[in-house]
């Protein structure tokens, strides 16, 4: 029952909803169907109250907390709106305040080691280099295509990114080497420019798997989005207008980037106290 409403509200939102939407929205219902072992009508205010509880037990930070409960809040609008259900347990449930802590992110040092360590391996080279250049989200770096990236001007084409909306990044003269080093040995035939051995691009789920190889390899963790607030803190630290890193983030709220200005102030009261020991 759960799994046939389920379907219907992913079907409904096909187009609403951006691949990573989907994606995230799938886990956390599964996750919260499996906690609460309710039909989808028989749930109550309560079970997501306790369902967020036992999360914040486990670690999780609110602002993790607070995309899971977006997925259960838009599950029960739609459910509402179909008649599926005559009361929404969601309306009285609020949601966790975001924790102020900033955006984990490598220091220079840092993507330093992570660079050596993937030296002897073009792709992988390939892969830091680009998500470090271009501050592009893993789902947008898999859906580039050879055809859109402009040699020339040194610029990326992110086609679909997040809320479907398209952009061009900028990427360094140091990352187009590298990508013409992996170009060259790379003899697959794809559109993209991490194809997997049947022409598709690589899966997230490989890439993950890489990367929780570095952090196992670096003894400090790398997921692929630390590369993108490594990309906008190194950014923010050098003065960049707010306005640039948004757009080249695709942020389409600067309330968003606000954060890496606080970043780039952290930095600079890190580098004033060490020039004061």
């Amino acid at each position: 029952m759960n799994q046939e409403v389920q379907q219907s509200f992913f079907d409904d939102h096909k187009t609403r909803f951006s691949l990573e939407t989907s994606r995230s929205y799938k886990i956390a219902l599964r996750q919260f169907f499996s906690f609460c072992e309710k039909n989808y009508d028989e749930v109550k205010a309560t079970d997501i109250r306790a369902w967020m509880a036992a999360m914040g037990e486990q670690g999780l930070k609110p602002r993790t907390i607070q995309l899971k409960l977006s997925a259960i809040k838009s599950f029960y609008q739609y459910c509402m709106e179909e008649n599926k259900t005559k009361k929404n347990p969601t309306l009285t449930v609020h949601t966790p305040k975001k924790d102020d802590s900033l955006p984990y992110y490598l220091s220079k040092h840092q993507v330093a080691l992570l660079q050596e360590l993937t030296k002897e391996d073009p792709r992988d080279r390939a892969i830091i280099e680009t998500l470090y250049a271009t501050g592009v989200r893993v789902s947008e770096l898999l859906e580039i295509k050879l055809e859109d990236i402009k040699w020339e001007t040194r610029q990326i084409w992110i086609r679909k990114g997040k809320g479907n909306k398209e952009r061009f990044v900028l990427f360094t003269h140091d990352c187009a080497e590298r990508l013409k080093k992996y170009l060259e040995q790379q003899n697959q035939k794809s559109v993209y420019l991490f194809p997997n051995n049947r022409g598709g691009h690589l899966s997230r789920v490989f890439v993950e798997k890489r990367f929780q190889e570095f952090t196992k390899a670096l003894g400090f963790r790398v997921v692929p989005h630390t590369m993108r607030h490594t990309f906008a803190a190194h950014l923010a630290e050098k003065n960049m207008p707010q306005s640039y890193i948004q757009e080249l983030l695709g942020h389409v709220d600067i309330n968003s980037t606000r954060i890496y200005t606080r970043l780039m102030e952290t930095a600079r009261k890190k580098q004033y106290d060490r020039y004061q020991i």
